[in-house]
């Protein structure tokens, strides 16, 4: 994984405050590998460099208008992580992802620990990080265990949806029986499933005829209490 940090990670590494690194990158003299979901920048390894040159440079008088003068006439190293990163979309940390569907960041890490989720990314600081398509991923587990489903089947399911990922890709890398053997248990989960969505739709259905006319029904008895007290 790649080296990334955070604005407060980046600013105790080189001894500046927060405040520094968000009016270079607000003034284009370092750039962002991404942001995450609250907008917050985060930056690659290679941005420390950038950012020792701005303070070599603040630090023989030279003010922020002539650094980004300096900048653009001579140029810094381009970010060539910070492109790569970037074109991978979105990144979350555990409390924006868990914020996002509704759970506790420790059920976030909980499921990490058991190996149903895998973050894309760790901050130099430790923090993980989620591509945003974790957010549809965290809500199909949200919906397996609102089946019955064990946090151990789910488990199952994800490492199954892995390595249809992983044939999807190349799937000439494979042992032609082993993927055989993974695409037939695959299937039979997916018929599991299906027959499992079948029974909860049959009774979503039941449901709401019962709670249909028993709302009729209650406001029936609601008119005929408050005739009694007219």
């Amino acid at each position: 994984m790649s080296d990334l940090f955070l604005v407060s990670e980046l600013s105790a590494k080189l001894g500046v405050s927060d405040a520094q690194i968000l009016e270079w990158e607000k003034g284009k003299l370092i750039k962002a590998a991404g942001f995450t979901e609250t907008k917050d920048p985060y930056f690659s390894a290679s941005v420390i460099k950038d950012c020792g040159t701005i303070i070599n440079l603040t630090k023989l008088g030279y003010p922020l208008p002539a650094i980004y003068k300096i900048i653009k006439k001579v140029g810094l190293p381009n970010s060539k992580a910070a492109k790569e990163l970037k074109t991978k979309g979105k990144y979350l940390t555990i409390g924006e992802l868990a914020d996002r569907i509704a759970v506790s960041p420790r059920t976030i890490k909980h499921w990490e620990d058991k190996g149903i989720i895998e973050s894309d990314m760790r901050s130099e600081g430790g923090f993980r990080l989620f591509l945003e398509n974790y957010v549809f991923f965290c809500s199909l587990i949200l919906d397996l265990q609102n089946f019955g489903y064990t946090l151990d089947e789910i488990k199952v399911i994800s490492d199954y949806f892995r390595d249809f990922l992983e044939f999807q890709s190349d799937v000439y890398k494979y042992d032609p029986e082993f993927v055989t053997q993974k695409l037939n248990l695959m299937t039979q989960e997916i018929d599991r499933l299906f027959n499992t969505t079948k029974k909860l739709l049959e009774g979503i259905d039941r449901w709401k005829g019962l709670l249909k006319s028993k709302e009729k029904e209650i406001k029936v008895l609601k008119t005929k209490n408050s005739r009694r007290n007219a």
